[in-house]
């Protein structure tokens, strides 16, 4: 197989994946999107999330270009183009995501009407066309980024600007999302006890709108960059493995990456057809059975691949098969954890009994218990590829594991349009075995977007241990010799503690942007109660608008101090301690980034769930002692699961690509 036959294949499938994810979107689109009520609903929620995202990409554009100025003088055309193309595709696959979504919440509330295979018929297809979006414009740009510069190194200024946007939109829609959440949960449910999604609450739109803008564009440009830097650090790493070289050539193991990428998304798009509700009326089974079929067509196509590129020598295929092992137990770790059918997410709501206190209390340790087994997975993981080829093998292993990312994407993009489903079926007054079934693929859709977010971390974690190794070989190359990271030099150290704090100061930051802009709206929702008489005896219509610009204009003001943390931190470490410490502060970011990301996204997972268990009837239901104190927990763990927790995953990617940038322009200072 030759380098122009797997390049020509690679973009063949990509254009493939996206004119199928088109088909979905015109097969979307004629669906019926119910009364009168339930469009004007839509039509704020629509307006509100494009408003967003238009005025976040204006603040993205003004960074972006001072950054692609600087790349530009200091590394070339090239890696500056690679940036600018990187930056603009990630956009666009979680722009034309959340589109698909704000127009599928209503199909779905409607379809709902019809039972609840037709609702998720309509939900699932429209979370895989954000899927498909996100790895058939990565394959194709990193394929084009490639043939246009024929060297694996020049393409880390595309991982870059993909990382910087998923960095920005992680951050920014994750601020959003959770201040409207918890503005509105906290005075909504807990001052004025009136229901969730109930059109009462001024914040009602802007809540959710904040699940589009949060969990559609924000994990699709995520897993973007994921799924594009992954790519490109093995195809560096390949050029720097001499014994891998030696043993397959240099061709099979730069564009093997691509073959495996190329079979993937084929996969994703059968897979796409399994998700059906069976007779027994569990959705979760529905979902796995596609994620299943695409990982054994994934499998068996990845034998046929490393047969035909590695002249028979399979041990690649047993790095790929890793992988594909990595995403499985990852799922199913990050569901035990997180549903309600299991017993952390009901010792929570058990806890809950007892106040508030004990429900964080308990919340915490779940989350923290969570953290143990995917790290020995991922730790067992990059043994056994390692085994079988080196850091080479560990980077087909993140490969193969991202062979999964359409699908699981088109899981996670699955949630907020049950979420919003749900909100336009409470707020249009639709009978309530509509919301009933809402509310069930709601349930579910939480699950699946904390387990989006476990094979997001653990990937990156993969992704992360192959970008060091392409630092440390880059350091070396440049300088013409061995250049040992050693923990006995001091300098390494340092920059192991200034990489370990990083995760908690950016953690930090984001945990009070939130608090800051829930603040906001608080005070505006508790203002329009008590000024606008008739709310609610439903004789007068709160300002949506007002909850709306709030948390726009704070996710937009607040999203820059993260973003520029993540930047310029290894920007100075480098220039003023070296590439050594710099070293050390990859590291630390990884170990320590991997800890606090697991943690927190779990934990929020299980708080969230743990009201919703309680919601449904146990501990005393909606109402009770406890179910207060399941919100005020679940209140705390909004921002761990959908700011800074996932987020955590792109500060790790950006630290790492900027780094690599800089390799070259660091030797003067060892």
């Amino acid at each position: 197989m030759g380098v122009n036959s797997i390049t020509t294949a690679a973009l063949i499938s990509g254009a493939i994946t996206i004119a199928y994810a088109f088909y979905l979107i015109v097969n979307i689109k004629k669906r019926s999107e119910g009364n009168e009520v339930m469009r004007e609903i839509a039509l704020a929620i629509k307006q509100g999330a494009m408003a967003y995202l238009n005025r976040q990409s204006k603040t993205i554009a003004v960074i972006g270009a001072i950054f692609f100025i600087l790349i530009f003088a200091t590394s070339g055309a090239s890696i500056a183009l690679g940036f600018l193309a990187g930056a603009i595709l990630s956009g666009l696959a979680g722009y034309i995501g959340m589109t698909v979504s704000v127009n599928a919440n209503v199909r779905t509330a409607e379809a709902a009407r019809k039972g609840m295979a037709e609702a998720l018929d309509v939900a699932f297809k429209g979370g895989s066309v954000t899927g498909l979006m996100v790895v058939g414009l990565s394959l194709i740009g990193v394929t084009v980024t490639y043939l246009l510069t024929g060297d694996p190194a020049q393409c880390i200024g595309f991982g870059f600007g993909a990382s910087l946007i998923s960095l920005f939109a992680r951050v920014g829609g994750g601020i959003y999302t959770k201040a409207a959440d918890v503005g509105a949960d906290l005075v909504g449910k807990l001052e004025a006890g009136i229901p969730e999604d109930d059109p009462r609450n001024p914040a009602v739109i802007a809540d959710n709108v904040g699940d589009n803008v949060g969990d559609c564009a924000g994990m699709g440009a995520d897993l973007f960059e994921t799924y594009a830097v992954t790519l490109i650090a093995a195809m560096i790493l390949a050029v720097t493995s001499k014994d891998i070289i030696a043993l397959y050539g240099k061709d099979a193991v730069v564009l093997y990456p691509f073959a495996l990428g190329t079979v993937a998304v084929l996969a994703t798009i059968v897979g796409t057809f399994f998700a059906k509700l069976p007779k027994s009326q569990n959705i979760m089974m529905a979902l796995y059975k596609a994620q299943t079929v695409t990982a054994v067509i994934s499998l068996v196509g990845f034998w046929f691949v490393t047969n035909a590129m590695m002249g028979g020598k399979m041990a690649l295929f047993g790095a790929a098969t890793v992988g594909l092992v990595v995403t499985f137990l990852l799922t199913v770790v990050t569901e035990y954890f997180t549903s309600t059918e299991y017993t952390p997410v009901r010792k929570v709501a058990q806890a809950s009994e007892t106040g508030a206190g004990t429900n964080i209390i308990m919340g915490l340790a779940m989350g923290m218990k969570s953290t143990t087994i995917p790290v020995l997975v991922i730790v067992v993981a990059m043994m056994a590829a390692g085994a079988l080829a080196g850091v080479y093998g560990i980077a087909v292993a993140a490969v193969a594991m991202l062979s999964s990312t359409g699908m699981v994407i088109a899981m996670d993009s699955y949630g907020p349009i049950t979420d919003n489903a749900g909100g336009i079926a409470e707020m249009s007054d639709l009978p309530k075995d509509v919301r009933k079934i809402t509310d069930q693929l709601d349930a579910v859709g939480n699950t699946t977007k904390a387990v989006t977010k476990g094979y997001a971390i653990g990937s990156a974690a993969l992704a992360a241990v192959v970008l060091f190794q392409a630092y440390s070989d880059t350091i070396m190359a440049t300088a013409g010799k061995e250049i040992p990271f050693l923990l006995t030099d001091p300098r390494l150290i340092v920059g192991l503690f200034i990489g370990a704090a990083l995760p908690f100061l950016f953690s930090a930051f984001c945990m009070e942007a939130v608090g800051r802009a829930a603040h906001g709206v608080v005070h505006e929702v508790r203002r329009q109660f008590k000024e606008i008489p008739g709310i609610m005896e439903r004789k007068a219509k709160p300002d949506y608008a007002t909850c709306v610009d709030i948390v726009t204009a704070a996710a937009l003001k607040e999203m820059v101090m993260p973003g520029l943390l993540a930047v310029l931190a290894p920007i100075v470490v480098g220039f003023l301690l070296g590439p050594v410490a710099l070293a050390g502060v990859l590291g630390g970011v990884i170990v320590s980034g991997l800890m606090m990301a697991l943690m927190m996204s779990n934990g929020g997972a299980t708080w969230d769930n743990a009201k919703k268990y309680i919601e449904t009837g146990n501990h005393g239901g909606k109402g009770s002692d406890a179910h207060k104190a399941a919100v005020v927990g679940d209140t705390v763990g909004d921002p761990f699961k959908d700011t800074a927790g996932p987020a955590l995953n792109a500060l790790i990617k950006v630290i790492n690509t900027v780094s690599l940038i800089l390799a070259p322009l660091l030797i003067g200072k060892l």
